[in-house]
């Protein structure tokens, strides 16, 4: 299992919309709004980093406000 925090930054007004759209998603384990240079953090887990980059590719780069991510792929 491969598990990803993904730090988004977004356009003022925009990250309860973006928070709302994640939480139904199944490789979800967790998403926050938080203070700081990002706006919100998602916790992705999947089988793969293939999988995990899809999911930030359909379901978060795609969504208005978006303005930029950083992914992060734990290593344990």
């Amino acid at each position: 299992m491969v598990r990803a925090y993904i730090l988004i930054e977004m356009a003022a007004g925009h990250s309860r919309d973006l928070v709302g759209s994640l939480k139904s998603l199944e490789e979800v384990r967790d998403v926050l709004r938080v203070t700081g240079p990002f706006d919100v953090i998602v916790v992705f887990e999947a089988d793969t980093v293939d999988a995990i980059s899809n999911r930030v590719a359909d379901h978060v780069h795609s969504q208005s406000g978006v303005i930029r991510t950083t992914t992060c792929v734990a290593i344990a």
